[in-house]
């Protein structure tokens, strides 16, 4: 696969959603991206970087061989084989050696027969690498032709070694030790470990990173991609043992400096680690944002204000935006971004186009686009505030949480509500905590007609802004991101009729299928407010 020509939606009036219409922030989808109003769009055709090496190669039985073993072979557990024989083989040699000749009969032969077909399979392993990788590019590292080198010689070694007739040879002592010099020449194997390191560390970051689109080419091999042709996703640039499974952060600055020199800016959205800024010149932003979390309402218009600055200042410069695993947080800013810039309109529309170009159909169909359900929603509150609010803030809403329903409550924990407990959230603070079993500073309140639960809070504060409301239970419920069995987060300048109902997909955690044996389809939670 080469580059690809994405087509962007201008802008459209007339197709905009009403921005004082809550289902926005629900992100129904809008109109084919290729019709409006009965009319054809001219789609505006960009080229983006697929990261793959291009070839005008037909799809023939060369290539659809070499799609079918490319993941057997760049496999981890292959990898590790091939380092577990490099220290039996060498095991092997010390023993083979340690043999007086005197004793070699049978036990001798053996080891040499094993260590043959060891070294007949280290060449195949090379023969396949070369195979799937392509010549040119895996004799580019210098790594890679030490390795052959050593492979090879070892081989011929091992074959003369093997064959030769030692019946009479300890009359000859010379020749003996020469053949006792080419077998501990063998033991150079030992450095084949630091390709065998080298790959071990490739494999390892892909299995990381999944089926998440990656940077391949050039000489590059990083969990990056291009979203548009000026804005790149990717993951944490690494150090230390973390490198080892995700991005090395002298190679992710290698790669901007050699594609985007003197024109890139990085956002670091990590709150709980940063790095050397000068790796990337001083051009780090930071955007602190918890794992499984979203950013404030304020901080998405000072990225946006910043990042508006930076684009606007040079045509060529790009924005490089990274998390942890560069999806979930990464993806809310990148939607928000591209909603900013004109280049969707809604937010599903941005939140499906972030997940097609982050993920790699052709390893899994696994979806590596924004998941978690507030991260999206945040991404719906955006649309609306540079909509309605013209990139601002919208006005303060001061309420009290009165009470939370809690639909289809059987076989959640105790089914009772009973074993939960509430806790409200704002600015990283706890502001509410509330125990069902206790009665403590709430009451419950069965509706078994309705399958529900009402939990009236008691003296709970008066909240604005965002906020976030997890739920914790005693009864051994399946807990997810956060360490809790379900959240959400919410801002309450878009609550409206002081209600907010959220269906089981809009929350934290239920929203995954592998819990919906205890979650139903009808699960979700109804907040009640007042005003204060």
């Amino acid at each position: 696969m080469g580059n690809k020509r994405v087509a962007f939606r201008p802008s459209s009036s007339e197709n905009c959603p009403d921005p004082t219409d809550m289902s926005s922030v629900h992100f129904n989808p809008g109109l084919d991206a290729k019709e409006v109003n009965g009319n054809k769009e001219e789609e505006a055709q960009v080229k983006i970087d697929d990261g793959k090496e291009e070839t005008d190669e037909p799809d023939t039985l060369y290539q659809k061989v070499r799609k079918k073993i490319t993941p057997f072979v760049m496999s981890f557990g292959f990898r590790v084989f091939g380092v577990v024989l490099i220290i039996v083989d060498i095991c092997l040699v010390i023993a083979d050696l340690a043999i007086p000749q005197q004793n070699r009969a049978g036990l001798g032969d053996t080891l040499e027969a094993i260590s043959l077909a060891i070294a007949i399979f280290f060449l195949v392993d090379v023969l396949l690498r070369v195979y799937v990788e392509g010549f040119k590019v895996y004799y580019s590292s210098k790594l890679n032709i030490m390795d052959t080198c050593i492979v090879v010689v070892t081989l011929v070694i091992t074959m003369i070694y093997t064959f030769s007739d030692f019946s009479g040879v300890s009359l000859i002592p010379r020749v003996f030790n020469f053949l006792k010099a080419l077998r501990i020449i063998i033991l150079f194997r030992v450095f084949r470990l630091a390709s065998q390191k080298k790959e071990l560390e490739k494999v390892t970051r892909r299995m990381v990173s999944e089926n998440k689109r990656r940077y391949q080419k050039d000489g590059f091999d990083l969990d990056l991609t291009y979203v548009t042709d000026r804005v790149i996703a990717m993951s944490f640039p690494s150090s230390g043992k973390q490198s080892l499974y995700r991005n090395p952060i002298k190679e992710v600055a290698r790669f901007l400096d050699t594609k985007h020199l003197d024109h890139y800016k990085v956002y670091n959205l990590c709150s709980e680690k940063g790095y050397d800024h000068e790796f990337f010149h001083y051009r780090v932003e930071r955007v602190l944002i918890d794992d499984h979390n979203v950013p404030s309402l304020d901080d998405m218009l000072k990225y946006t204000a910043s990042v508006r600055e930076w684009m606007s200042a040079d045509s060529r410069n790009v924005i490089a935006i990274h998390c942890k695993g560069g999806k979930g947080r990464t993806g809310t800013l990148v939607c928000t971004w591209l909603i900013d810039s004109d280049q969707f309109e809604s937010a599903q529309e941005s939140l499906d186009y972030f997940g097609e170009r982050r993920t790699d159909k052709s390893m899994s169909s696994k979806f590596q686009g924004v998941e978690t359900p507030s991260q999206s929603r945040y991404v719906g509150y955006y649309e609306v505030m540079k909509t309605k609010y013209n990139r601002q803030l919208p006005p303060d809403r001061f309420l009290r949480i009165k009470s939370v329903r809690i639909h289809s409550i059987a076989g959640v924990g105790k089914g009772s509500g009973i074993d939960l407990t509430v806790k409200i959230i704002v600015r990283r603070e706890l502001v509410f905590q509330c125990v069902c079993a206790k009665q403590e500073k709430c009451a419950l309140f069965p509706d078994t007609g309705n399958n529900a639960v009402v939990i009236s809070l008691q003296d709970c504060p008066v909240i604005s802004g965002d906020i976030k409301v997890m739920f914790e239970s005693s009864a051994g419920l399946p807990k997810g991101y956060e360490n809790c069995p379900f959240y959400f987060w919410f801002n309450t300048s878009f609550v409206e009729n002081n209600k907010l109902f959220l269906s089981r997909e809009e929350l934290d955690n239920p929203h995954k299928s592998k819990v919906w044996d205890i979650y139903k389809e009808d699960f979700g939670v109804t907040l009640s407010f007042c005003d204060p």
